[in-house]
């Protein structure tokens, strides 16, 4: 592409591009899209966006395609791959000059500089870093700027590479530059400071901005620079002045008006330097040992004493919360349990932070978190006030606890209360006894103070498990503090029923848990309450009471359903109505089928608020979860459900929707419990399974449920749904099974199994194309034991209860082979007494015992010398399933099922399905529960003793070791 000629075209096309009209903007983007491997685009493109004179617009557009350029084309293995020549010219035009006037077209340039430089910086671009150093220092602040943001990138760029010989590169770079970079940031925050103290804002502003790049570059310098920077005078150095300069920041925060240019930035640079600290403390725990003292100091009188009032900020008292978290929970400074194990630098670490969490010091952090940031404010009272579901989702929800207060507080406390528990928890307890009694409604500040210390109790839970007799707190208090009904007295009410949501599941009475659900169906009432109670308290008790019966919870069942089904209703925040849907959901799985008679209501609900929460993917997860617990509870009874139900798992089953995308997972497991939930097969069940073919193509994590699937239409009604998608499926299978790991192999064999003992007749010539592969895995010997087992347990059906097609497929084999039918069966003989040991499952075993004593009596002669391994195969399979009657001394087979008989379910257990009903009926007609194997092998000897005269046969019997003679003798004891 000739420069001249071709940048009046670009242009053009650029500025097209640009247009808001598509039918402009269209052909400009397919035009551009094939310039893009053109030798000299980009160069036309550099000149473009260099070019200050032209429309911002196509000069945006021009650095972004340069951009996209480079990440595609600029490796010399990439596909049409940018010319060395042409990537010479283009780094010495990219470094030319710093003096872009747009902010965001020169952040663009930037990055993309640094997108060029991590591929060549330093081989193919030596130059880069010493014209940047050399940019910084000119006095033109347009471009001192440009060049200092430039360095930063290229310096955040090369520090994120990690491949060993990047890292040196990197640690080479940093020791030529540290110096440099210390003297600019020291220089431009002096300036910053003396500019703040003359009032010249403007100014400061500026210098400010240039401090906070100059200290980007120094944070990727100081922790990513260098093996052990502890060693390096000038880092630590930088590190102890950070300290300083910090509270230097910090009395600036005084004096700056919150609406000042500086506010902002100001923050940002204080944030930056705790994030320095926090940084290095990640990457070299041990070279920060030096600066634990100092920085425990620093934070702690910051956050926790009157120094920091008027100064400090959120998000700073954040992040000190974490430099002291981090400190505290770091594994390199914990001693192991035999101090001789224990590395030099974790003792000195470890005496470093003992020294300072003395009783005083740990007592007043304690009492701070607990009285100070635990405490309620009045914005968030009012919130509470005037919408307490925004209030509930705002306290739980947003950023995590790295980055906002209330959540950071309580990580905190946890930590500090697990790690000096011992130190702590008479603090802790003094306070709860410090509050003993009913508060007064009238005095705000004591029930701020009661729902903070509850808080407390309630997050070291485990820690207190020795220490609190909750029960008789439960009684004797809290039960009394959930009753008062005053309105002021709502926080305690929400604390109460939290803290023991915290407490059920490490100490509290069965017998008391009546009163509790008693308690909770009275707050169940208040609306405002409930909604604003994070953690889905209530659900809690329930959902997660490992204690929990289900006798001691139905008197309320009705009652608390109801109030639940009325809240979830009522209430309109999506977030909200998804905690609701998990607390019925729980209520549904702990009582099961006791829920029938109280649903009517939500399952006439739930299609209302399916078609309400279209644009709310998370919550109509929720509501699959809640249905997959209703078909469950229902059971049968679900086939009621199937008009809305169906068309859900349709839904969310259809990899052709985009809502899949977040519903398949538990769209595959409501199709499931429906299916086997359901007594018979309807059109439209079976209509869905046209959405299978596209699941399995996509071979994700969910290919085992689609399987669990296949096989419930097998076991549901095997000839109406294979007559239907047999075919479809073998077909899809044979393409699985080209590609699939060794248990996808499985799964898909145990499928044609099912299908195998569900229609013995017609389930061999529909699954016809995969069997030679499982004959071929037979006589090659398998490697694998359970894809061996699988083979087997598939050529057994096909052997014993099929003998016909076995016939035609041995005669297959033996064809494709070029074998005689005697030798491929030999081998598969063989083979079978070989790796019968490959089978661990006694159904299988006894079927392979079965479907070889089938092929008795018989004259032919391969089948006769493989009859030592078919007998010891059959004494196996007696001494796995042949139990002795100890009255009688006789024995029989154990796997015998003579009649029907209803599943029953502890309590304990789930009720049975309609799926383990089938399954039942059908081990009823199955050889392996039919057959005596006893029976079996007596009535095969004595047709081969028959078929042969009782000298042949004796010859016969003379093959088998006499251990086995003996062994079977005696379980043919009375035949």
């Amino acid at each position: 592409m000739d420069l001249n000629s071709a940048s009046t075209v670009v242009l053009q096309v650029l500025t097209q591009a640009t247009s808001q009209d598509t039918a402009v903007l269209k052909p400009a983007e397919e035009q551009l899209k094939q310039w893009e491997t053109q030798p000299g685009f980009y160069s036309v493109l550099l000149n473009i966006f260099t070019n200050h004179s032209l429309d911002v617009n196509v000069r945006w557009l021009a650095v972004l395609y340069f951009k996209n350029g480079i990440d595609r084309y600029w490796r010399r293995v990439a596909p049409h791959a940018l010319s060395e020549e042409e990537k010479t010219t283009l780094r010495a035009g990219l470094i030319t000059n710093f003096n872009e006037p747009v902010n965001q077209i020169a952040t663009q340039i930037s990055v993309l500089i640094a997108k060029v430089a991590r591929v060549d910086c330093p081989r193919q671009w030596p130059e880069l870093i010493p014209t940047l150093v050399e940019s910084v220092k000119v006095q033109d602040d347009l471009q001192q700027h440009r060049a200092l943001l430039t360095f930063y990138h290229v310096t955040k760029t090369l520090a994120s590479k990690r491949l060993a010989a990047d890292r040196k590169l990197f640690y080479d770079l940093t020791s030529s530059i540290y110096s440099f970079t210390c003297s600019l940031w020291n220089h431009h925050t002096d300036t910053f400071l003396q500019q703040i103290c003359t009032g010249d804002e403007a100014a400061a502003a500026n210098s400010l901005e240039r401090t906070l790049l100059s200290l980007k570059v120094l944070r990727k310098l100081t922790v990513h620079g260098f093996v052990e920077p502890h060693w390096n005078a000038e880092v630590m150095g930088f590190l102890h002045a950070v300290f300083e300069r910090l509270k230097q920041f910090l009395q600036c925060s005084r004096s700056v008006r919150a609406e000042s240019i500086c506010r902002d930035r100001l923050e940002k640079t204080i944030i930056l330097f705790t994030k320095v600290l926090l940084d290095f403390l990640d990457q070299h725990p041990f070279s920060f040992t030096a600066l634990i003292q100092r920085s425990l100091e620093f934070s702690v009188s910051y956050v926790f004493t009157e120094a920091g009032e008027g100064v400090v900020f959120e998000q700073f008292i954040v992040q000190c919360m974490n430099l002291i978290k981090m400190i505290v929970k770091n594994y390199a400074y914990k001693p192991s349990k035999n101090i001789e194990d224990s590395s030099v630098e974790t003792l000195e670490a470890h005496k470093i932070k003992t020294a300072f969490f003395t009783y005083p010091t740990l007592m007043e952090i304690c009492r701070r978190l607990v009285t100070h940031y635990f405490l309620l404010t009045k914005e968030e009272l009012t919130m509470w006030e005037e919408d307490p579901e925004s209030f509930t989702v705002e306290e739980t929800g947003g950023d995590s606890w790295k980055y906002s207060l209330r959540p950071c507080t309580e990580v905190l406390f946890i930590d500090i209360f697990h790690e000096y528990n011992q130190t702590l928890t008479p603090v802790l307890l003094e306070m709860v006894h410090s509050l003993q009694g009913s508060t007064n409604v009238e005095d705000t500040n004591a029930i701020l103070i009661k729902d903070a210390v509850y808080n407390a109790v309630g997050l070291a839970a485990y820690e207190l498990f020795d220490s609190v007799d909750f029960d008789q707190w439960f009684k004797n208090q809290l039960l009394a503090e959930l009753q008062v009904s005053h309105d002021r007295y709502k926080p305690i009410r929400r604390r109460v029923i939290w803290l023991i949501g915290q407490w059920i599941s490490v100490k509290f009475k069965s017998d008391l848990r009546p009163v509790l659900y008693e308690a909770i169906r009275n707050l169940l009432q208040d609306r405002d309450l409930v909604v604003s109670i994070n953690n889905q308290s209530f659900g809690i008790h329930i959902c997660y009471d490992f204690e929990f019966r289900t006798d001691q919870f139905l008197p309320y069942l009705e009652s608390m359903f109801t109030l639940l089904f009325q809240l979830l209703q009522e209430v309109t925040q999506c977030d909200t109505k998804m905690h609701v849907l998990h607390v019925l959901s729980c209520v549904i799985e702990r009582v099961n089928m006791q829920i029938r008679p109280y649903v009517g209501c939500l399952v006439q609900y739930l299609p209302l608020l399916w078609k309400q929460s279209e644009e709310h993917n998370m919550l109509r997860c929720a509501i699959l979860t809640t249905l997959i617990h209703l078909v469950q509870g229902l059971g049968a009874d679900s086939k009621n459900l199937y008009p809305f139900l169906l068309p859900v798992i349709q839904l969310s089953t259809d990899v052709s929707q985009p809502p899949h995308v977040y519903l398949l997972e538990d769209g595959l497991e409501l199709w499931l419990v429906t299916l086997e939930n359901s007594p018979c097969l309807t059109p439209e069940l079976l209509r869905i399974f046209q959405n299978m073919s596209a699941l399995l193509e996509l071979s994700s994590e969910n290919l085992k449920n689609c399987f669990k699937i296949i096989n419930a239409y097998i076991f549901l009604s095997s000839s109406e749904f294979l007559q239907m998608y047999a075919a479809d499926l073998c077909r899809s299978f044979c393409e699985l099974l080209k590609d699939i790991t060794t248990e996808g192999q499985v799964q898909v064999l145990k499928v044609v199994e099912n299908v195998l003992k569900v229609n013995p007749v017609l389930g061999p010539q529909m699954f016809q194309p995969l069997l030679p592969s499982v004959f071929r895995g037979i006589i090659d010997g398998e490697r694998y034991p359970v894809v061996m087992s699988t083979y087997l347990g598939i050529m057994g059906r096909v052997l014993l209860q099929n003998a016909r097609f076995f016939s035609l497929l041995l005669s297959q084999m033996a064809c494709e082979l070029g074998q005689e039918l005697d030798q491929i069966l030999g081998n598969m003989i063989e083979m079978w007494v070989d790796r019968m040991d490959n089978i661990t499952q006694p159904e299988r075993r006894k079927l392979s015992a079965l479907a070889l004593l089938s092929l008795l009596p018989s004259l032919n002669s391969v089948i006769q010398d493989k009859f030592c391994g078919i007998i010891n195969i059959s004494v196996e399979g007696l001494h796995d399933v042949m139990t002795e009657d100890s009255e009688t001394g006789t024995y029989k087979d154990c796997m015998l099922m003579s009649h029907f008989e209803e599943p029953k379910a502890t309590e304990d257990e789930e009720p049975p399905t309609e799926q383990d009903k089938r399954k039942k009926m059908l081990a009823l007609k199955d050889p392996v529960h039919t057959v005596s194997l006893q029976q079996f092998i007596y009535e095969k000897l004595k047709a081969q003793q028959e078929l042969l005269g009782e000298q042949g046969f004796h010859a016969l019997m003379e093959t088998v070791d006499t251990e086995i003679v003996a062994q079977l003798q005696e379980f043919l004891q009375g035949f």
